[in-house]
């Protein structure tokens, strides 16, 4: 299932905070005499509208258009069924549908008097959602997320994500002593079921039995070196951990390896490759981006992202994997 319920809890994440990453974008929005920011969120693109309104959408596709001087307006994909649920769990309350999009935000600009507006990361949009608005009198200017959108340097994001952290590290620590020896498919049942009790509206889980990479489950039996790898979504935040089912001490020493391996992340080297012996090496992933996660390369790693990082260690012919969801913040690459 695709986003269990999704409510908000506004003690867990204040309304306030919200207006605050508004208010970051009307400031911009006036430095660079625009009257309004176009932000396209969709089922597997929402990290950016759910930063800046709490929307999370089960389906279908959607703009966020944030004026200079009034709240914000949805251009909806969904059903008006759903209105009512929206403006529940957002600080939107104009929803409006979208039909084709482009005819919709062509009118609300026309209403307006707006006949220039920015668009977040236009170059990104899908390719029919791009030619169409392109294709009108419509000036679009494309706006760098880097500008307005970066969640590392927001204290509210950096919390949520802590939170959906601190659920996934103490099911596992629990889960995966107890679970060498079991048939796949039941240790990924009890970790779904306690991750979705625990709020998790979505989440990925993939094994390895120490011959290959992490891959969904098959029906096979766990041995002693197996590693679990997670993505789990709580609240719109997605984070990734990996960790393996090995003595304490290997557990320390592949923990000893991640942090020496992140430490490096903060020089200018090509690669993340570690000089240690039977460390593989490091895969990097984004998930701040416009997508809740996908693969980078150092290069792409800069101040204000939230990233994953994951480890391979060889262990007596074994291949264990450990991984934990990182921050760059101003000291440089840090684990969340």
């Amino acid at each position: 299932m695709k986003r269990g319920l999704v409510t908000w809890d506004k003690t867990e994440l204040v309304p306030a905070v919200l207006e605050q990453r508004l208010e970051r974008v009307r400031r911009f929005l006036s430095d660079q005499q625009l009257p309004a920011l176009v932000v396209y969120s969709e089922l597997w693109r929402s990290n950016q509208g759910r930063f800046f309104s709490n929307y999370m959408p089960y389906f279908n596709r959607a703009l966020l258009i944030i004026p200079l001087v009034a709240p914000p307006t949805l251009l909806c994909g969904l059903s008006p069924r759903v209105y009512g649920w929206i403006k529940s769990v957002t600080i939107i309350e104009d929803v409006r549908p979208a039909g084709n999009f482009a005819g919709p935000l062509f009118q609300l600009t026309s209403e307006r008097g707006w006949n220039r507006v920015g668009i977040l990361d236009a170059k990104q949009l899908p390719y029919d959602l791009y030619q169409a608005i392109h294709s009108g009198a419509l000036e679009v200017a494309d706006i760098s997320s880097d500008a307005i959108y970066l969640p590392a340097e927001d204290e509210a994001e950096l919390a949520m994500r802590r939170k959906a952290l601190g659920l996934a590290r103490k099911i596992l620590e629990e889960e995966i002593p107890k679970s060498a020896g079991d048939v796949d498919h039941l240790l990924v049942g009890r970790l779904e079921r306690q991750l979705r009790r625990a709020g998790a509206e979505d989440l990925v889980i993939v094994l390895s039995n120490g011959d290959a990479p992490p891959a969904p489950a098959k029906g096979a039996r766990v041995g002693e070196n197996y590693s679990v790898s997670l993505s789990v979504e709580y609240r719109g935040h997605w984070v990734r951990l990996s960790r393996p089912h090995v003595s304490a001490e290997v557990l320390q020493d592949c923990m000893r390896r991640f942090v020496s391996t992140l430490e490096k992340a903060r020089g200018r080297r090509p690669r993340l490759q570690s000089d240690e012996t039977n460390t593989v090496g490091a895969s990097l992933e984004n998930l701040s981006g416009s997508y809740p996660y996908e693969s980078i390369s150092r290069s792409d790693l800069r101040p204000g992202c939230i990233f994953a990082m994951h480890l391979e260690v060889n262990n007596g012919g074994k291949r264990l994997f450990y991984g934990d969801t990182c921050y760059y913040g101003a000291s440089g690459p840090e684990v969340l």
